[in-house]
């Protein structure tokens, strides 16, 4: 064959296999050899592209043998994905993987439904071992029987990294070394084995090159790796969703791993109730994630000492024990969702730059939070139901001095308690400083105190409040006399039509006017008079309380000299009381002499009262309007006592 006839060959091979492409893609269907149709709709200048990503599909249908040009496929793809492999065409596999030697530009393996026994697929890694294959991925491995023990050849590889999800083994009875063995001496970076189920995982029997471990969701326990020295190299370690239990076993399997820098423990059983034991960590750790797993607060006692990034997220912590741990390089914290009642102070970690609290049970955090993290560039406290009171002031102050470090401020953050500001945002919160400051509200109090004490003395004294005290228990005390010496008695009968009050600079008035014309003649009127009327040995007040109360009516006559008699207030005290107490029309005022109101004293404020709002009678100075004075006087105070000789109070002191 000619140089020019093999070139049309291969550059008709080439537009065949591109033809199946969507420009960097190509199916083939293969049986028994690669099979291969033509199509004339492809690009122009579809020669100029190379076949990169190669898809590869077995299916039933027979095709005829053709002959196919490897070279073309190992000199361009570099990708080559194949499904639905079973035992039928595990060897047909293995010759189309053994044409990509070392040296060809194929590094990727993606194997997807492969459903085969062990050997096959010992056979096919063991091809893939000595291919130029760097990556390989297998998803869904199903009916691995026979599982035997198998002599691996590690050499020579040009292997990285394997990865082997949803293994399901149907061997129900097999040696577990002739399983493990093979993956656990792996001469490779990186080992994924996820969604397997898998209960157990060997030791290395050499000083394993193992950089990366991801055994994402399967059955591990809490013997994995113990006293396993051999993982020298190993740097990120996986183990999500499976059975650990215990924080402290854990610790003692990474104590032997010196490079180890990254470690997820999170969805496990995870406990620690703090063993007399101590964790013993890699030194090298520098980021653990164990969040969702059963972990209370005394979990940070079992902390690896150079922890620089810790998710302690989904678990049951309080609070942060102070004192319990020095994690002097911690920068990132995650406390989210779990039952924390307040921030966390640092005294403990005195590096902290990033803190999450959110969905937690933080009423009221504290607002000395930022002082004692000075460290802290951002604090993601949001979802806690906030109680909005004085006390959450200091904080919502704080986010305004705090230089935007709150995260997801502020639509996470809003009030849940109490009831009527549930859902209002903390920055729409506000309360007076008086409602707030103890010490003002305290000091506002005070003040208020001493002034209505100030004011009532001030009304005391203006307005001669003792005064009025002293004469109310005169009264009481008066009456209570009354009640146990003649309790029968006590409905007073009527002995005078009117009991006369006055000053005695106006007493000629009364006895030379006031008494002989209302006494004069048929009908006259009876009065009661202190001078002839008092009862001797009765205190004088006793004396104008029973006077008033058996008078139909009160006469003040009133004057400048009334105004100035301390006895003339008592009576009209008396008198006024019981113009209340018995709700009668009993007070006869007779202005005898004009009164300026400035010289009425302001503990006379009844009689300003009086004179406000009741009608006086004025004594006139003319004579011929006086007849009409006696006349009014007469009408004012006519009753017919019940008694036909009233009987006198008794004689004038």
């Amino acid at each position: 064959m000619t140089e020019n006839t093999r070139s049309l060959r291969n550059f008709f091979l080439y537009k065949c296999l591109f033809a199946l492409t969507f420009w960097n893609h190509v199916s083939l269907s293969v049986e028994n050899e690669l099979f291969t149709s033509v199509s004339n709709n492809f690009p122009e200048d579809s020669y100029d592209n190379k076949i990169k990503n190669l898809l590869l599909l077995y299916t039933n249908r027979h095709q005829s043998e053709a002959s196919f040009d490897w070279v073309v496929i190992q000199n361009t793809t570099e990708s080559l994905s194949l499904s639905e492999i079973t035992n039928g065409n595990v060897k047909k596999l293995i010759a189309l993987l053994s044409n990509f030697r070392q040296g060809s530009r194929l590094q990727n393996l993606t194997l997807t439904n492969v459903s085969v026994d062990w050997s096959a697929l010992t056979d096919i890694l063991q091809t893939v071992w000595h291919s130029s294959i760097e990556y390989c991925n297998i998803n869904g491995i199903t009916q691995l029987s026979e599982i035997e023990s198998y002599d691996f050849d590690y050499s020579g590889t040009s292997m990285k990294a394997l990865t082997m999800k949803k293994v399901l083994i149907t061997d129900l009875y097999f040696s577990q070394d002739n399983l493990y063995k093979i993956f656990a001496n792996m001469n490779i970076e990186a080992l994924t084995i996820a969604e397997s189920e898998m209960i157990h995982m060997l030791c290395p029997l050499f000083d394993s090159p193992f950089r990366y471990l991801n055994f994402l969701k399967n059955d591990l326990t809490d013997l994995l790796f113990q006293k396993c020295d051999k993982l020298i190299q190993l740097e990120t370690l996986i183990l999500q969703s499976n059975k650990f239990e215990s924080l402290l076993k854990v610790s003692f399997m990474t104590s032997h791993m010196k490079s180890l820098k990254y470690l997820d423990m999170s969805s496990n059983l995870l406990r620690h109730d703090g063993a007399d034991e101590q964790c013993q960590w890699a030194e090298s750790l520098s980021e653990l994630d164990l969040s969702s797993n059963q972990l209370t607060d005394a979990v940070f006692e079992c902390l690896p000492v150079n922890i620089k990034k810790l998710d302690l997220q989904n678990n049951q912590i309080a609070s942060v024990p102070k004192g319990m741990a020095e994690l002097k390089s911690l920068k990132e914290l995650n406390l989210a969702s779990n039952r924390l009642a307040d921030l966390p102070g640092c005294s403990g970690f005195t590096s902290l730059e990033f803190l999450n609290t959110e969905m937690n049970s933080i009423l009221t955090p504290s607002a000395d939070f930022f002082q004692s993290c000075p460290k802290v560039r951002e604090l993601q406290a949001g979802h806690n139901p906030f109680r909005c009171s004085c006390e959450l002031q200091d904080f919502v102050r704080l986010e305004r001095h705090s230089g935007g470090k709150l995260f997801g401020w502020p639509a996470a953050y809003m009030c849940e308690y109490p009831e009527d500001l549930r859902g209002t945002q903390l920055k729409d919160f506000h309360l007076t400083e008086l409602a707030c400051n103890t010490m003002l509200l305290l000091v506002t109090a005070l003040l208020l105190m001493l002034l209505l004490v100030a004011v009532v003395a001030f009304l005391c004294i203006y307005l001669d409040v003792p005064w009025y005290l002293r004469m109310t228990w005169q009264w009481t005390q008066t009456k209570r006399r009354a009640w146990h010496s003649h309790p029968k008695e006590q409905e007073a009968i009527l002995q005078f039509h009117a009991f006369i009050s006055y000053s005695e600079r106006d007493s000629l008035w009364v006895k030379n006017e006031l008494i002989p014309n209302l006494e004069k003649g048929e009908g006259g009127v009876q009065l009661c008079q202190h001078e002839r009327n008092f009862v001797p040995g009765k205190s004088i007040v006793e004396n104008i309380i029973n006077c008033i109360e058996k008078s139909y009516k009160s006469i003040f006559v009133l004057s400048p000299n009334f105004v100035q008699s301390e006895w003339c207030h008592y009576e009209l005290y008396f008198a006024h009381h019981k113009l209340f107490s018995e709700n009668s029309n009993s007070l006869i005022l007779i202005l005898l002499e004009p009164i300026p109101p400035y010289i009425i004293p302001a503990r006379y404020h009844k009689l300003k009262a009086l004179m406000a709002k009741r009608t006086y009678l004025e004594w006139p100075k003319e004579r011929s309007k006086r007849a009409l004075f006696w006349a009014n006087l007469r009408a004012a105070i006519s009753y017919n006592l019940p008694m036909a000789d009233a009987e006198r109070c008794g004689e004038a002191d």
